[in-house]
């Protein structure tokens, strides 16, 4: 176990922790940032700049452990799958660049801080993040060069996200930040009421963010100036997730809610009968379900429309691990040390890889891999 990696105790806000991505019909017709991922890359926390958990490759079944790489701290940073090559951030403070196929190292960039939660955007040649001396970094997917590096004031555990010609992040600082993606010169930034610790989401030209100031706010991607905001009721450590119209987050308040992002309005909130713990991972969503893990030990799946609940799984421990889904399948690791495999229609396990270590990073998935850490250092790749 690597020292000091394996907290009983989290912060106030938590740790452990849009995901949808253009997805290309085979008739060549792109589709809206809500629909499921391309299956050959995963190169954000979540896929895509939606942040949905939803991946549209074709993994075998059963998984099967490809390979396994030891980073020389805990792995709690999802990672970020890109042509062939596999980039996670890790507790010892050094972004690793490895070999999808083999698990062999092609470089590590080394921060003078830790990485943490932020996960790894790649995005134009380069792949962005952030460390908990607040500094982002871009570092060139080639080479493994600094390209630059832009100071905030406080700890970054929020990933970046793009779009067009600009990174969004959040920071301890209470502010969101837009930069330029190739410079690194700042654009704007956005002031909340406090620390933005979950990644920003981004559809159709506006950037959500639900954070520790308990409120859920819509900012114009180009100005930085806020749309609207609605109250949450208590402050979160999950990332929205925005499908067809819609905001899917859960609360330190034990809550769910969905969004209605037309109308400006919680269309519905969930809590579970009998267990009152908050929900820290992110959700991934499908067309009609919402699946997400809670701190009760329970892998939850909602109805979309409604927040009734359709199933829950038990583990052993808190799920932290923010859910991605496959097809009709749901992947999710827990503290317990388990990845676990769910059918996305009952909830029953279909599969399970015993890790022996937390599992509070989120699974990435592409090109028929699926690649996870653990907060032994250690990085997982499942395939055929």
């Amino acid at each position: 176990m690597t020292t000091g990696r394996w907290r009983a105790a989290r912060l106030w806000l938590g740790i452990g922790a849009l995901s949808i991505a253009l997805a290309v019909t085979l008739s060549g017709m792109a589709a809206a940032l809500q629909e499921p991922a391309v299956g050959d890359a995963w190169p954000m926390f979540r896929g895509a700049s939606a942040l949905g958990g939803v991946s549209a490759t074709t993994l075998p079944a059963p998984l099967r452990l490809r390979w396994s790489y030891q980073a020389k701290d805990a792995i709690e940073s999802s990672a970020a799958i890109a042509e062939g090559v596999v980039y996670v951030g890790s507790m010892d403070g050094s972004l690793y660049a490895i070999e999808l196929a083999t698990g062999a190292l092609r470089w590590q960039y080394q921060t003078k801080s830790q990485i943490e939660e932020s996960s790894p955007l790649v995005h134009g040649g380069l792949v962005y993040v952030g460390d908990l001396d607040g500094v982002i970094h871009a570092v060139d997917v080639s080479t493994g060069k600094a390209r630059w590096t832009f100071k905030t004031d406080g700890e970054i555990k929020s990933s970046p996200n793009v779009a067009g010609d600009r990174v969004y992040v959040g920071s301890y600082d209470q502010h969101l930040y837009c930069l330029s993606a190739m410079t690194g010169t700042l654009v704007w930034k956005y002031r909340t009421e406090g620390p933005v610790h979950g990644t920003p989401a981004i559809d159709k030209g506006t950037v959500y963010i639900s954070g520790c100031d308990e409120t859920f706010r819509a900012i114009d991607a180009a100005t930085g100036k806020q749309v609207y905001e609605l109250p949450l009721g208590a402050y979160t450590g999950a990332s929205a997730a925005i499908r067809d119209g819609g905001a899917y987050v859960g609360t330190f308040g034990n809550e769910v809610l969905g969004i209605d992002l037309v109308r400006r309005v919680t269309r519905w909130t969930y809590r579970h009968k009998t267990r009152s713990f908050p929900f820290y991972s992110s959700a991934a969503l499908s067309a009609d379900r919402v699946v997400l893990g809670g701190r009760d030990k329970l892998v939850h799946c909602l109805n979309r429309s409604t927040g009734k609940p359709a199933w829950t799984f038990l583990t052993k421990a808190r799920v932290e691990s923010s859910p991605v889904i496959v097809g009709n399948r749901v992947f999710v690791g827990s503290n317990d040390g388990v990845l676990y495999e769910l059918d996305l229609a009952s909830g029953r396990k279909t599969w399970e890889f015993t890790a022996g270590a937390p599992l509070s990073a989120s699974p990435a998935v592409a090109q028929g891999a699926l690649v996870i850490g653990s907060q032994d250092g250690v990085l997982y790749c499942f395939g055929s």
